[in-house]
């Protein structure tokens, strides 16, 4: 059986560009998985995937045009069902012969197997291979049915009154196996071996291909379309490059906008064009943000990466004399700068303390109130928490009074991408001082996953109690996120506090922030806050910190039963623990501390107290005296935060326990032996336990 190079082109009008490479991938995959499955394409078989603005491709190696026949085995039924008294088949069984388009002639190839319970009826038969045609045509229904297309259409064929739903109308499907066309259809179109090139560059209207291997050079040379999305993208990113060192600048090469880019056109071909210098006194930010979202352009800057007049565009159009093209998109740009330096002008004649004012007209929840009410409560805890941490209660209260100010500026009305940093710029344009303008911009921070933390002391203030404002307000009327739904990204804002509490070293006590955050909403009806809900939804949230940051699930455990509060401290518990959790002392301590939790959970010590004058044997006066002479000096190094010290120390006791366990009944049936025992097990439990529980990291 000769195995060909199998190709499937859906031709269509322009596709989503955000969503052009995933609908590509789907596609593609979806069909060679399905082909592979019913086995005409081997395991070793590759496959390429291309995707254009106007189509997505396969190209599939070695496809059979038909399977290879099968021999399966198939249990029928009991023996006693499936056979009369006389060894005849019973209609049950000749029944279901047919259902396996089986003659009554194959009962001589059914066999009895027992298995184990009772014999049944089993038979040996040959299955036809799959026909490539039936599945391929089953392959791209299915495909078209399950790619994530962001938003469908719905059309009418032009030959018809039926109606089809696609992401963009379909135009063509070039389906070819080897030289040979299948009769496949979808979309209300029938395959062909024919496709369109680019719509303007294309040497041929109608371009046939007579071989399906032919189609990328084939779609490259006389459609002047490069089919392959990776391969546009490299040559996008080789020719911005080369322009931009042309002009002695640099380019900022964001992928995201590089895929888009790559996702508009078929013959990419990048010119350089220049705006006036004028608009540079506008925030770059606006600039840039303009270019990259509205225009899908790429600005360039200088050796101090500060913008300069100039930007790339990447056009889908190659031409000798370009001047048209260059012209044309600097004066496209030109109104939409034009408008930033305008809204920039206008927003600078009115102070940012006039803008706090306006959002009292501006609902944040019907639950919470406006805006204007939630920078109060924002200002109230950041000024505790600056207290509390010696920061000066000045800046911080100015700072997260004008914290959300530029979200009634044209400018942030315009782009909401740049709330804070407009504020940043307005603020210092305004005589505000730099640490409250940075604030502004920063106590947004961190938004993403490795986003930078605020850099001064006042905007770690303000980010905190923006957080922490959030996450009590949200949960407090009851909107707590439910599986991948989070509108108020409480998931992030919790992990927000965590990096800033931990990475800052701040002694603040969780349950203290969430105490003063409830004191913002005493007055509101609406919220009703439950202080453990929230506190263990930041410890869930810390749980997974530590676990991407290389922990294991026993030791984060082992510290979060001793230290949930402090996070400032679960770092460096977690870090000595680590350290100490692979040695021998570690493995018999913690043993021996689970030993100590599963008789203290059946007889809880009714008291701490020792009552030496009880100590009869020499191993539990070793005890005490070990754990009386130990436990200062290691609740000094607990103090110092040298937990390590701490649990260096801890292992001298290692022999003194072996021995009272061995020695030692603790379970007297004297009861003041009994308790007294069990009170030198409850402080030999609080000094192991003094970094972490150590039990969790037993596995005996």
């Amino acid at each position: 059986m000769s195995r060909k190079p199998l190709l499937v082109e859906l031709l269509t009008e322009e596709l989503p560009p955000k969503a052009l490479k995933k609908l590509g991938v789907e596609f593609g995959n979806q069909i060679f998985q399905h082909l592979k499955q019913k086995e005409l394409c081997s395991e070793n078989t590759q496959h390429r995937i291309f995707c254009t603005p106007r189509r997505l491709a396969v190209l599939i190696d070695e496809v059979l045009s038909t399977a290879p026949q099968q021999t399966v085995d198939v249990k029928l039924m009991p023996k006693k069902v499936g056979l009369t008294d006389d060894g005849s088949p019973s209609t049950s069984l000749v029944k279901k012969l047919e259902s396996l388009n089986l003659s009554i002639h194959s009962v001589k190839d059914i066999v009895v197997r027992n298995d184990g319970k009772m014999d049944f009826l089993h038979i040996h038969h040959t299955k036809p291979g799959a026909s490539l045609e039936a599945e391929l045509q089953a392959a791209i229904e299915k495909s078209i049915s399950n790619l994530p297309i962001p938003k469908v259409m719905t059309y009418q064929l032009e030959a018809s009154f039926e109606t089809v739903r696609f992401a963009r109308p379909a135009r063509g499907l070039l389906v070819l196996h080897g030289s040979q066309t299948l009769e496949v259809s979808c979309l209300g179109i029938v395959a062909s071996d024919t496709t369109q090139g680019h719509r303007f560059l294309s040497t041929k209207k109608v371009i046939k291909l007579t071989q399906a291997s032919d189609y990328e050079k084939i779609m490259r040379d006389d459609g002047c379309v490069i089919a392959s999305f990776d391969e546009r993208k490299k040559k996008i990113l080789a020719e911005l490059k080369s322009q931009s060192e042309v002009h002695g600048l640099l380019i900022d090469e964001d992928d995201a906008l590089l895929d888009e880019v790559t996702a508009l056109v078929e013959w990419p071909v990048v010119y350089p064009a220049k705006f006036e210098e004028k608009y540079l006194s506008v925030p770059e930010e606006c600039l840039i943000l303009t270019m990259k979202s509205n225009q899908k352009y790429f600005p360039l800057f200088n050796e101090k990466k500060k913008l300069a007049a100039k930007f790339l565009i990447v056009s889908n159009m190659a031409s000798d004399d370009p001047k048209n093209i260059i012209e044309g998109n600097e004066k496209v740009i030109r109104p939409r700068l034009a408008d930033a330096q305008f809204f920039y002008e206008s927003d600078l004649a009115s102070p940012l303390t006039d803008q706090v004012e306006k959002l009292k007209a501006v609902v944040f929840h019907n639950k919470l109130g406006s805006q204007y009410e939630r920078v109060v409560r924002i200002q109230k805890l950041a000024i505790s928490i600056a207290e509390s941490q010696s920061i000066n209660v000045e800046k911080t209260s100015r700072a997260a009074w004008l914290c959300k100010a530029d979200l009634m500026t044209d400018m942030v009305g315009e782009f909401p991408e740049l709330q804070g940093i407009i504020g940043n710029y307005y603020a210092r344009a305004q005589g505000e001082d730099n640490t409250v303008a940075e604030s502004i911009e920063q106590h947004y921070r961190p938004r993403f996953a490795n986003d930078s933390l605020p850099a001064n002391d006042v905007s770690t203030c303000v980010s905190l109690a923006d957080k922490i404002e959030m996450l009590i307000g949200i949960f407090g009327i009851g909107l707590t996120p439910t599986g991948d739904k989070d509108p108020f990204a409480l998931r992030r804002q919790a992990i927000g506090i965590i990096r800033i509490l931990i990475d800052n070293n701040l002694d603040l006590r969780i349950d203290q922030l969430i105490n003063w955050g409830k004191e913002l909403f005493s007055d509101n009806p609406n919220v009703n806050i439950d202080h453990g809900a929230i506190k263990e939804f930041i410890i869930d949230r810390l749980r997974g910190y530590l676990k991407d940051r290389g922990a294991s699930s026993e030791e984060i455990e082992a510290i979060l039963a001793t230290e949930s509060n402090s996070l400032n401290l679960v770092q460096d518990r977690l870090i000595a623990l680590q350290a100490f959790s692979n040695t021998e002392d570690a493995k018999a301590l913690a043993a021996a501390n689970k030993r100590i939790k599963n008789i203290l959970n059946k007889n809880p010590a009714l008291t701490n107290s020792i009552n030496e004058s009880l100590l009869s044997l020499s191993e539990e006066i070793t005890l005490h005296n070990t754990i009386h002479a130990l436990t200062p000096e290691i609740n000094s190094y607990i103090s110092d935060r040298k937990y390590g010290d701490a649990l260096k120390l801890l292992c001298t006791a290692r022999e003194s326990i072996d021995q009272f366990f061995e020695n030692v009944m603790v379970i007297s049936d004297d009861e003041s032996e009994k308790t007294n025992r069990l009170a030198l097990l409850s402080n030999l439990s609080i000094l192991m336990n003094c970094v972490g529980d150590l039990s969790v990291l037993s596995t005996q």
